[in-house]
C-alpha cells in the first residue's frame, strides 16, 4: 500500500506588514475663505432659515404665541391650528412627506440638502464665519495654533468661544422658547426664576450647539449622519453632483499663467490645492465622488476663481450628473424620480384632506362595567355610560348630545354642555330603552353624537354597545 503525499507549498511571509489604525486621531481641517456664485447663494438659503428659527417664536397670533408646543397642557399652536395628541397621526405623515421629499431632491441633485439648507452646515459656516473674524485667515490660524502660548493667542481664542458660546445660547435660548413662552423665557433665565427643566433644556442645546458646530463639525456629517451613508442609494447616472473633469484637467501641474498648457502636455488643473483646502469635510473632489462630500460647492468657487486668473474655461469643477461628464444623453425622468415625486404627491394630498376636514370636537362613549343593565319602572332597560368630550378648538364651546341607533333611546341626564377650550369633560349619564326596541337581542349597538351649538355642522361620533335582558324564556 502506497503512501499518499500531500505537497507542500511555501510561502514567504512579506518583509513589512503595515497597520491599519481603526481609531486614527482626528486631522484639524482649516478651511479658505472663498466667494462665489454659490457661496452667495448659500448665504440666500441659509439667512431665511436662520430669520424664521429665530423671529418665529416671537410671533403673535390672536393673543398667543404663534408657535407653540405647550408640553403641560397638550396643545401645540402652530398660527390659527391647534394641535392636541390626538392629532399626532398627522405627524407622521408630515414625516414621511418630509422623508419622500428629501429622496426626490437627493434623486434630482445629489445632497444638496446638506450643503445648502441643513442646520448642522448652516450653523457651522456661522462658527467658521465667527472663527476667521476672531483668529484670522487660514493660513494665520494654523501659525496662531502652531505657535506658543501669548496674550494675542489667549485674546483671540477666548474671542472666538466667546462668539461660539453667545451664538449657542442664543440656539439654546431660541429652541427652548418654541416650548415655553418665550417672552417670559428670556426675563426669568438671567434671574434665575425660569424653573429647573428650562435651565437644563437651554443649557442642553447651547452645549450641543457649541460641541457639534465648533468642534466636532465635519465629524458630524461623516460618522454620525445616517444620511451620508444611505444617499448612495438614490445616486443614479443622472443625479447632478459635484465633480471633477478628469478628461480636461489631466494631467495637472504649475506652470506659469501665460503658458501654454496643451504645449507643456498639461491639463486645465493646476494642481494648486484651493479645491482642498476651501472644502468643509477635508476631502479632494479631484478622487472622484465620495460619500464625505455635502456638494456645498465651495470647490466649484474656488476652482472658477483660479479658471479666471488664468483666462481658462470655468467648470473644471462643476455641478453635472455623470452621463454628461461621459458625453451621453441625459433625461431627467426616470423610474425612480417618478415614484418619489408620485409618493410625494399622494402623501401630500392625503393629509391635506385630513387636517382641512379634521373637526375640533371629539367625544369617546365609555360603558359602565360594573353592571350590565337595570330594568327601570315604565317597561325601560337603563344602561350607565361615561362620555368624555373634547374641546380641541381655541374658544369655550357649547355642545348638544344625542343617541340614536335604537328606538325610542332617551338620555338620563344633561344633553347640552359647555366645556373650555382644551377641556375635557368627563360626563356620567344614564341611556333608557323601551324593552320592546330591543326585540329580544340581548346586546344592540348605539351612537353618542356631539354637535358644536351655531357651528355650522361641527361634529363627532361615538360607538358603543347597549346590553338588555335578552329574549324572554
Amino acid at each position: 500500500m502506497t503512501e499518499e503525499r500531500i505537497p507542500v507549498i511555501e510561502v514567504t511571509p512579506p518583509s513589512e506588514v503595515g497597520e491599519i489604525d481603526l481609531y486614527q486621531k482626528r486631522e484639524r481641517i482649516y478651511t479658505r475663505k472663498v466667494e462665489g456664485f454659490f457661496q452667495r447663494l448659500r448665504l440666500y438659503t441659509g439667512w431665511p432659515l436662520l430669520i424664521l428659527y429665530f423671529g418665529a417664536p416671537w410671533l403673535n397670533w390672536d393673543g398667543r404665541q404663534a408657535i407653540l408646543f405647550d408640553l403641560p397642557a397638550r396643545k401645540f399652536h402652530i398660527f390659527a391650528v391647534t394641535f392636541w395628541p390626538q392629532d399626532f397621526p398627522l405627524l407622521a405623515w408630515l414625516l414621511m412627506i418630509a422623508a419622500f421629499g428629501l429622496f426626490t431632491v437627493t434623486v434630482v441633485a445629489g445632497r444638496v440638502w446638506c450643503g445648502y439648507t441643513c442646520p448642522q452646515t448652516v450653523w457651522t459656516s456661522i462658527f467658521m464665519w465667527a472663527e476667521q473674524v476672531s483668529e484670522g485667515t487660514r493660513n494665520q490660524r494654523i501659525k496662531l495654533d502652531q505657535g506658543p502660548w501669548t496674550v494675542n493667542k489667549v485674546w483671540r481664542k477666548s474671542l472666538k468661544h466667546g462668539m461660539w458660546f453667545g451664538f449657542a445660547a442664543f440656539t439654546g435660548i431660541t429652541f427652548v422658547g418654541y416650548f415655553t413662552p418665550i417672552r417670559a423665557l428670556v426675563i426669568d433665565l438671567p434671574l434665575g426664576q425660569a424653573g429647573m427643566w428650562a435651565n437644563l433644556w437651554t443649557l442642553f442645546f447651547t452645549m450641543a450647539t457649541y460641541i457639534n458646530a465648533g468642534w466636532l463639525r465635519e465629524q458630524v456629517c461623516m460618522y454620525m449622519c445616517p444620511y451620508a451613508r444611505f444617499q448612495a442609494v438614490m445616486f443614479d447616472h443622472e443625479t447632478l453632483v459635484v465633480s471633477y473633469d478628469r478628461k480636461r484637467g489631466e494631467p495637472r501641474g504649475s506652470r506659469k499663467r501665460e503658458a501654454d498648457p496643451k504645449a507643456l502636455a498639461l491639463g486645465d488643473c493646476i494642481d494648486c490645492e484651493l479645491c482642498v483646502q476651501v472644502c468643509p469635510t477635508g476631502i479632494d473632489i479631484r478622487n472622484g465622488l465620495q460619500y464625505e462630500c455635502i456638494t456645498c460647492a465651495l470647490c466649484i468657487d474656488a476652482c472658477d476663481s483660479v479658471m479666471d486668473k488664468m483666462n481658462y474655461p470655468r467648470g473644471l469643477i462643476r455641478y453635472t450628473t455623470e452621463n454628461a461628464l461621459e458625453g451621453k444623453p441625459s433625461r431627467i425622468m426616470r423610474p425612480r424620480l417618478a415614484g418619489y415625486s408620485l409618493a410625494v404627491l399622494v402623501l401630500t394630498s392625503l393629509f391635506l384632506s385630513v387636517l382641512f376636514n379634521r373637526i375640533p370636537v371629539g367625544i369617546d362613549a365609555i360603558r359602565e362595567r360594573g353592571q350590565l343593565f337595570r330594568e327601570v319602572d315604565g317597561g325601560l332597560v337603563e344602561n350607565v355610560y361615561t362620555l368624555k368630550i373634547r374641546n380641541m378648538g381655541e374658544k369655550e364651546m357649547s355642545y348638544r348630545i344625542a343617541a340614536s341607533g335604537i328606538e325610542g333611546a332617551a338620555i338620563v341626564g344633561p344633553t347640552r354642555v359647555t366645556i373650555q377650550s382644551g377641556d375635557v369633560l368627563a360626563l356620567p349619564i344614564a341611556l333608557q330603552v323601551p324593552r320592546e326596541s330591543l326585540q329580544g337581542n340581548s346586546n344592540a349597538d348605539v351612537l353618542f353624537t356631539v354637535t358644536a351649538v351655531g357651528q355650522g355642522g361641527i361634529r363627532d361620533t361615538a360607538e358603543s354597545r347597549f346590553l338588555g335582558p335578552g329574549p324572554a324564556r
